[in-house]
């Protein structure tokens, strides 16, 4: 059994990023069969619950309140409401729902409790569930446990270096804590980030260096294609090409051999030949739906077609790691505490997020 490796160095995965893609492409698909079935692709429906009105000032996003993206802000879902979206994506394949909302860290209370109700009924459901809701304090992290918590999502998103070029208002020391903060759980953790910001071949070995130093590494790692929106401050960034996404999985996937590999935002821009080329690669999961959060994805229907036309089986839930047991609330070891934890606010300008800002006054 082979032994996976925390110690990559930046120069290491750039001299992996940047081999010829034939030999690339052979040493990734290889490690990828030998830890996993290469015909299961596991399907991830996720569900904004809280969209719009962030305080924060990340230069990728629409969904921060001093960017003018006309995206439409509602408050938090209710139960009834989260509970029918993941039975419609269980039933077209889904096997995990993951649940995001627009805050820059939980706070204890009546909207969180109502997150953890939503936990609760959707693994009642037999259906992984995943949140990413920003920065959890260690008792946060074991409230979602108890109730049945499955994963969850808090992305590094660029390399330690290049983050204070994409966002001010709190500190990459941050996203690593809050995932310190869930390892002290059974919950799993998703954690990956975007190619396509500005960032150099360096960054994005950064990033990776960041999460496949990890230990343990994260159990998924999403790879995410910037969706340029308009009035956000990475608006004019041109798209990224499919052979960096091709490079950037397959790069991952040698890396964090038995990490799930998805494929997540920009699928839109992507042919099925260059997904296909990605799975080929070592992606093994993917976001279904037609939106992720607020930018466009493809139509669930069309991935099932493509997934036929690979020959590719939905994976089903609780594979990797078995279903956490629901504690209802009654029952709950962990009271809320009403913490007001001192989350960085590092404050330098960036540029172009102030212009952006500045620009959605006018």
């Amino acid at each position: 059994m082979s032994i996976t490796k925390h110690n990559w160095t930046k120069d290491e995965i750039i001299a992996i990023y940047n081999k010829p893609m034939m030999d690339l492409l052979y040493e990734a698909a290889t490690i990828h069969r030998q830890k996993h079935d290469p015909n299961v692709v596991q399907v991830s429906t996720l569900l904004s619950i809280k969209t719009g009105g962030c305080p924060e000032d990340c230069g990728y996003c629409p969904q921060a309140a001093r960017y003018n993206t006309g995206v439409e802000g509602n408050d938090l879902m209710s139960v009834s409401q989260v509970k029918a979206q993941a039975l419609r994506a269980k039933s077209s394949g889904s096997s995990r729902v993951c649940m995001g909302a627009a805050w820059r860290n939980v706070k204890d209370g009546e909207e969180f409790d109502q997150v953890l109700e939503m936990v609760r009924t959707i693994n009642k459901l037999d259906m992984e569930v995943c949140c990413t809701l920003g920065m959890i304090t260690e008792n946060q992290a074991q409230r979602l446990a108890e109730a049945g918590l499955y994963a969850y999502n808090h992305n590094l998103d660029t390399s330690e270096e290049y983050y204070k070029d994409v966002i001010s208002t709190r500190g990459f020391e941050d996203r690593l804590q809050t995932i310190e903060n869930v390892r002290k759980t059974n919950v799993t953790v998703c954690s990956g980030g975007i190619i396509g910001m500005g960032e150099s071949i360096e960054d994005r070995a950064g990033m990776l260096v960041a999460l496949s130093t990890l230990n343990p590494q994260p159990e998924s790692v999403p790879i995410n294609a910037l969706v340029a929106v308009e009035g956000t401050p990475m608006e004019e960034e041109k798209p990224v090409e499919i052979w960096e996404m091709i490079r950037m999985v397959a790069t991952t996937r040698i890396i964090m051999p038995d990490t799930q590999v998805r494929l997540s935002a920009g699928r839109t821009n992507m042919s099925r030949e260059g997904q296909a080329m990605c799975f080929f690669a070592g992606a093994n999961s993917i976001f279904a739906g037609d939106k992720l959060l607020t930018t466009p994805n493809p139509d669930v229907q069309e991935d099932m077609k493509m997934f036929d036309l690979l020959g590719l089986i939905p994976q089903k839930p609780f594979v990797k790691v078995s279903q956490p047991q629901t504690v209802e609330a009654a029952d709950s070891q962990f009271a809320p505490l009403g913490e007001k934890p001192k989350w960085s606010r590092p404050g330098h300008t960036i540029d172009r997020n102030l212009e952006a800002s500045i620009k959605s006054k006018i």
